[in-house]
């Protein structure tokens, strides 16, 4: 399927006019993914609310993209019409392209302070994924500044969006009691023993002249009872 993740590159350099800067800090800086967990159902609001904060924080040289991995379904309806929907790859989670600095005195990457503070203080955003909780001095608990995510990780999610096929979904599965309503076995009751989503088809086992005999039917022939 073609996918708006062309281009995920783990460790990117930044860009020229920030590396040309005086600014050693910058120069040394490349852009990491990280994972967050969200509130259920709020993947779009977090990223819609952060990509609005890049402007009037002035971050977006410090946080670069905010994505939504997610998955073409083909919901197959009652009547046989078909319904393209996106479906999360990760619920619950948003992955975000953060700077990062390497530490002199550790040589590990750590995601950028200002960029850190705006992720993690957005309206339903529960926390880095590797970033644990831990008691600071004081009241209160701080976070330990997550990690970023691999490249192995990073390319495994997103060749995972870009090499995924649309998925047909049907709401009917095998061993599900089923009435036909049209055609020449209308009114005829039995149960299904296989689903084709790509075909809109299915097979299910009638009584026929008082033997189970297996029957193909259109999906819209049929209803699921119970």
């Amino acid at each position: 399927m073609a996918s708006e993740f062309t281009d995920y590159d783990q460790q990117d350099p930044l860009n020229d006019s920030m590396s040309t800067t005086d600014d050693e800090s910058v120069k040394s800086a490349k852009r990491f993914w990280y994972a967050v967990q969200v509130a259920s159902g709020c993947e779009k609001k977090v990223k819609s609310t952060i990509e609005q904060r890049l402007h009037t924080l002035d971050v977006a040289d410090r946080i670069f993209r905010i994505e939504i991995p997610q998955t073409p379904i083909i919901k197959i309806k009652k009547d046989g019409s078909r319904q393209t929907i996106e479906e999360k790859v990760f619920p619950g989670y948003v992955l975000i392209q953060v700077r990062a600095q390497q530490s002199p005195d550790t040589g590990e990457w750590q995601i950028d302070d200002e960029a850190w503070q705006v992720i993690k203080n957005t309206p339903n955003v529960i926390n880095f994924v590797g970033a644990e909780q831990r008691r600071s001095t004081g009241r209160g608990r701080g976070h330990v500044k997550p990690m970023p995510l691999s490249a192995a990780e990073v390319d495994r999610i997103f060749r995972k969006v870009q090499e995924q096929e649309p998925v047909h979904r049907i709401d009917l599965n095998s061993g599900d009691k089923i009435k036909v309503l049209s055609g020449p076995f209308k009114d005829f009751e039995g149960e299904v023993i296989e689903v084709s989503p790509e075909r809109s088809k299915l097979k299910a086992l009638l009584s026929i002249f008082g033997r189970e005999t297996p029957v193909e039917l259109e999906v819209n022939q049929v209803e699921k009872e119970g």
